[in-house]
């Protein structure tokens, strides 16, 4: 689904920014008073929802300190229950907050489309809220602005979103004299009486507010006037008619005038495990999908049908995935389809993570939402790619013990690039088969370091400025690396790190992608240029046939780059098939649907299917040489699906960890496993083996054949705070079995992938 433009809209105001930060804004989600939220691609290919603050806010200091509270207050609580924050810039010229897309909509949009939601539905919403209070009230948080339109309905669990009022516990800035904070239908009565003692159980009354709006459609305390809404929460006993019954005195305690007669979130989740109902997981399996006149319907997860989509050339209609950072009730639309993925530099480089296609301003084109297993974090970025030997110099790593395998010995490692004042750091590890004779990294501060891939000492290291560089690539025998900021693609030597050849991009509008011996340049124009990835010299320039605007990405077993564009009706998607070393197209293709190509074996193409909120539905296999497609259907969508594919098998996992193999010749799942991580990486698959990395840092290993656990590293969080993962990368899998990977505490780690068993 394109991006929407800001068109029609009559609060559209002046040319929205094209950037906040690194991050590229694609289409507008919703404004209201404090900004404007965005729909956003990290260089990973990662879903973002970035806020970017109204001009008029940006010179007021009061505003800024404000901002950067909610900021601080934000990056405390990010869990499995809120939107992630990535990244954010308070001191920006346009302070901006960037935090992970949920695709879902909000409890209010839900409610006034369809009405209350069923029994079943509101039980599982009161599970999911008392955990996400208890989590925030840990993190020393109080929301205090709880209600309907700060919560989203995604496929897990609900998310608290908006912590634009919440503060500290102990802040001496609860409030300015004669304000209210707050929205009165959902506001506990000591926001009303006593501003300044408002605490955790201010976040508890609200929870019972926002339960009887989504079991009624209604408030506890209705009424059209805020005054008497005010006057009610003070003194009336709630209205519970229309409640379930057995949640009636549980959301009764909660709706206490007295703050310390309210239940605590861990009473609650004691008191709703009580519920013999809640756990009556039937009640949460989508719904079948209902029409009405000219707007379809589509949802999956705990609360089925949930988001209204229009199709296209019609009028803008309530709409899945979106997140709303902002405050005051402001307009809110598109969806979670829109993506950037990339393979090569900036994020993707995986032979077969997923991987899509980059939205450019003011075009249709079907963005994915798989990425391929590149790494964004708050401060830092580490990256590894494999290539050849250099002389050892320095040192610093830290072994365990050591497997055998036929004589051969593996001592597990671990490392940490670049000085300790960088910050955290995840690595990148591009999905290949590699000989490992060097592991190549860069992070913040480094541009570039080469690490022994036998015990982790570093061979050496090239300093670079502050900022984010990208991932280090190996191509036509030199390490390719662009600086923070796109500014210039440098190419070193892998043996000494010595420059070979740079060459400045501010004319190809930061897009390059590795594509084998060739280096892709895109303009922004359209205009593409294949430079030797040797020698830096120009093989050949010119446009694409199909796509005006093309974005690579590379997967390395057929040697071919593709782009991926929208029809011009919106209805399809043009995938096209480009040699990098000549520039000629060797075939296009137009499927139905939004897709994108996620890797390639024996000659086929496979490529992940998306509905409209971007989760994966079904894979497509596309064999060129006689233009035949099959499609398999999932049985259940995958939010953020990520895939790899090895014969005739597919193997994905999905946000919330379901990982699951899928065998295209039979067009069936082989099994599906439920590993519980929050977020995981592109899986890799060798030796019978399917390994991923999870953002607390462990290494995972499966059995490829019958999906049992074979084994798991130990959690790697650190002890810093205030650094969030944005994506995960893949781990590497090398022809000797040894597999590389890494962690948020900084480090890069090596053990043997033979026997999982042992780790």
């Amino acid at each position: 689904m394109p991006p929407r433009t800001n068109a029609a809209r009559p609060d559209a105001g002046a040319e929205p920014p094209e950037q906040a930060g690194q991050y590229r804004l694609l289409s507008r989600l919703g404004s209201g008073g404090m900004g404007v939220v965005h729909l956003a691609r990290s260089a990973s290919g990662l879903t973002l929802a970035v806020k970017v603050v109204h001009p008029q806010h940006a010179n007021d200091p009061e505003f800024r300190d404000r901002f950067r509270q909610e900021v601080a207050a934000a990056r405390k609580v990010s869990g499995a229950f809120t939107a992630s924050v990535v990244d954010a810039d308070p001191d920006a010229e346009r302070p901006w907050m960037a935090t992970l897309h949920v695709a879902g909509p909000t409890l209010a949009e839900h409610v006034k489309a369809y009405g209350p939601l069923p029994a079943a539905q509101v039980r599982h919403l009161a599970a999911g809220l008392a955990e996400a209070l208890r989590d925030i009230h840990r993190a020393g948080v109080v929301h205090r602005d709880l209600k309907p339109s700060n919560v989203l309905l995604a496929e897990d669990t609900p998310k608290v979103i908006d912590f634009g009022i919440s503060r500290p516990f102990d802040s001496q800035l609860h409030t300015e004299t004669g304000k209210l904070i707050g929205t009165p239908p959902f506001m506990a009565p000591e926001q009303f009486s006593r501003p300044r003692e408002v605490g955790p159980a201010a976040d508890v009354f609200a929870l019972g507010s926002v339960l009887v709006h989504a079991a009624t459609g209604r408030g506890p305390f209705d009424s059209d006037s805020p005054y008497i809404v005010a006057y009610q929460v003070v003194h009336d006993e709630p209205d519970l008619n229309g409640m379930p019954a057995d949640l009636v005195p549980i959301v009764a305690r909660c709706l206490a005038k007295e703050p310390g007669d309210r239940p605590a979130p861990d009473e609650l989740m004691a008191e709703l495990r009580g519920v013999a109902a809640l756990y009556d997981t039937q009640s949460f399996v989508p719904a079948p999908r209902p029409s009405f006149g000219s707007v379809s319907w589509t949802g999956a997860g705990p609360y089925p049908d949930a988001v209204p989509r229009q199709r296209a050339g019609e009028g803008r209609g309530h709409s899945g995935g979106t997140n709303r950072l902002d405050k005051g009730g402001g307009d809110r639309g598109g969806t979670g389809a829109d993506a950037d993925t990339s393979s090569g530099y900036g994020g993707g480089g995986g032979s077969e993570g997923g991987s899509g296609a980059r939205a450019r301003r003011g075009r249709r084109r079907i963005l994915p939402v798989c990425a391929a297993g590149a790494v964004l974090t708050v401060g830092a970025v580490l990256a590894v790619a494999f290539g050849g030997a250099g002389d050892p110099a320095g040192a610093g790593s830290g072994r365990t013990g050591a497997v055998k395998h036929g004589g051969e010995a593996f001592r597990a490692w671990h490392t940490v690039v670049g000085a300790k004042g960088h910050g955290r750091a995840m690595t990148f590890c591009s999905a290949e088969y590699a000989a490992a004779e060097a592991v190549y990294c860069a992070r913040a501060g480094v541009l570039a370091a080469a690490v022994d891939p036998s015990d982790g000492h570093i061979r050496w290291q090239r300093d670079g400025g502050a900022g984010l560089p990208a991932t280090p690539v190996m191509a036509g025998g030199l390490l390719h690396v662009v600086t923070p900021g796109a500014k210039r693609l440098v190419a070193l030597d892998p043996a000494s790190g010595r420059t070979r050849w740079t060459k400045d991009l501010a004319p190809y509008d930061g897009q390059v992608t590795s594509a084998g011996s060739t280096v892709l340049l895109t303009s922004p124009d359209g205009t593409v240029t294949g430079v030797d990835a040797a020698t830096g010299k120009t093989r050949w320039s010119g446009k694409v046939d199909g796509d005006p605007h093309p974005h690579f990405t590379y997967h390395g077993r057929d040697g071919l780059a593709y782009t991926t564009a929208a029809t011009s009706d919106g209805s399809g998607t043009l995938v096209g098939a480009v040699d990098p070393e000549s520039g000629a197209t060797r075939w296009q293709h137009r499927f139905e649907g939004q897709l994108t190509p996620f890797g390639s074996w024996d000659g086929s193409v496979y490529l992940l299917a998306l509905d409209d909120a971007s989760r994966t539905v079904a894979v497509v296999r596309y064999d060129p040489s006689d233009r035949t497609t099959h499609r398999v259907a999932l049985r259940y969508p995958l939010a953020q699906g990520r895939a790899t594919v090895r014969d005739s098998t597919v193997y994905l996992l999905g946000e919330g960890g379901a990982l699951l193999a899928l065998d295209m010749r039979e067009g069936r799942e082989s099994w599906r496993l439920d590993t519980s991580v929050s977020r995981g990486s592109t899986p890799v698959m060798d030796g019978g083996h399917v390994y991923f990395t999870a953002a607390d840092g462990r290494l995972i290993a499966v059995d490829a054949r019958e999906g049992r656990l074979l084994g798991q590293t130990g959690p790697r969080l650190g002890a810093a705070d205030g650094t969030v993962v944005a994506d995960v990368p893949a781990p590497v899998i090398t022809q000797r079995g040894q597999v590389y990977a890494s962690a948020p505490d900084g480090t890069v780690f090596g053990v043997d992938g033979r026997d999982p068993g042992r780790w």
